[in-house]
């Protein structure tokens, strides 16, 4: 039964919501059973909250999104891409940054990036051909941070700014699609 659905006990979580929830806590747990098997993984209290709060809000983002897209499947995978392209780039940013090391204090221009999908999309008050716009601003900071980097001569990976901008300008087309396809 959806979440969607009057039941007598409440709401239900559906088959998907119970596999975005499961999956979220699965790998909230395995860092923990790793630390029982190898010494090369050592998560502190921190960064299980951390890791936790991103999951949260990333399971909370696709939340948001089923319910803002009212049955549209390609709002939905833009928007599914676009927060599965922001957690993967907060992660690797923690885990070992992008320029030069996770404590270079040039890796939180990212945090630029991120700022600018949400708060393009919060003034498109997410409708998809808003977040579409969005979305491309994003792609584009996502490449304006790595000139930078290249420009200031900072060790910068190239083909990861190719991977995350590509992955942005895709949401960004999914978005424009939905635009489309919505009456």
């Amino acid at each position: 039964m959806t979440a969607d659905t009057q039941h007598p006990r409440g709401p239900q979580l559906s088959g998907w919501r119970l596999l975005m929830w499961g999956g979220a806590a699965a790998l909230l747990l395995l860092p923990l059973i790793a630390m029982r098997f190898t010494d090369e993984v050592n998560w502190s209290p921190f960064d299980f909250l951390v890791f936790g709060a991103m999951l949260t809000a990333a399971c909370g983002a696709c939340e948001l999104a089923v319910r803002l897209s009212r049955g549209n499947r390609l709002y939905r995978v833009g928007a599914f891409l676009a927060v599965a392209t922001g957690f993967l780039l907060v992660w690797v940013n923690l885990a070992v940054g992008f320029i030069g090391g996770e404590r270079n204090p040039a890796n939180l221009m990212y945090g630029g990036v991120l700022g600018i999908g949400l708060l393009g999309a919060c003034i498109a008050r997410f409708r998809p051909r808003g977040v579409a716009m969005a979305m491309l601003a994003t792609a584009l900071a996502q490449l304006a941070v790595g000139v930078i980097a290249h420009s200031g001569g900072m060790d910068h990976p190239w083909p990861a700014t190719a991977a995350f901008t590509a992955l942005w300008l895709a949401s960004a087309g999914l978005f424009e699609r939905a635009a489309r396809a919505t009456p």
